[in-house]
């Protein structure tokens, strides 16, 4: 079935790109305001678009006419650490995800605990396996509503138990035991289905 997205109201184009794109990996973004107020929240529209620089990227759409606190934080102070979702903490990321005000502080509501980073001003959660630290390098306004967030990544924390190998840089992405978005309201993977596939090499031969 064809779909012509130009033609659709933007609710549908919304539903159709979360429901095709899958798994989507997610973003649990703390920020601190410039008066030192800690935000976190979930992103989904969220993922990595280089690794040489390393650069990520993150969608994130306003409430109506005002910006989420996430976005302004990042826009007024340029920091901000992706902290990715492990399945022991999914309903903890869900209390992040609820609309509060700006005045409240969501890892307090979660029971969370943060560590410090050691380039950024915001801290990481403490028990998240992955936490990258993020410096804004760009911001793409899209329509007034929605803006795109490229940020460069200046220091990454990793779970130990998932290291295989400091010097190399190799990791067991099993073991960091995340999840991921789905499609519709409340759908969420895990990622533990996981399989290896060797890329075949090119056979001048074969041509």
């Amino acid at each position: 079935m064809y779909f012509d997205m130009q033609a659709l109201e933007g609710k549908n184009t919304y539903k159709l790109m979360g429901s095709v794109v899958l798994p989507r990996p997610i973003a649990w973004v703390v920020t601190q305001s410039e008066d030192g107020v800690w935000n976190a929240a979930p992103f989904s529209f969220f993922n990595v678009l280089s690794g040489d620089p390393p650069v990520v990227a993150l969608g994130i759409g306003h409430n109506g006419d005002i910006k989420k606190d996430s976005l302004l934080n990042i826009e007024r102070t340029g920091e901000f650490v992706v902290n990715l979702v492990p399945a022991s903490m999914i309903e903890a990321m869900n209390i992040t995800a609820t609309e509060y005000p700006a005045h409240v502080d969501e890892l307090h509501k979660a029971g969370l605990a943060t560590l410090p980073s050691e380039k950024v001003r915001p801290g990481r959660i403490a028990g998240s396996p992955v936490a990258l630290e993020c410096r804004l390098w760009k911001e793409i306004d899209i329509d007034g509503k929605r803006n795109i967030i490229l940020a460069r990544v200046e220091g990454l924390h990793v779970d130990d138990a998932a290291v295989i190998d400091r010097d190399k840089c190799y990791i067991d992405g099993n073991k960091l035991d995340l999840v991921g978005r789905m499609h519709g309201a409340g759908w969420y993977t895990h990622t533990r289905d996981s399989f290896q596939l060797a890329r075949i090499p090119y056979n001048p031969e074969e041509s």
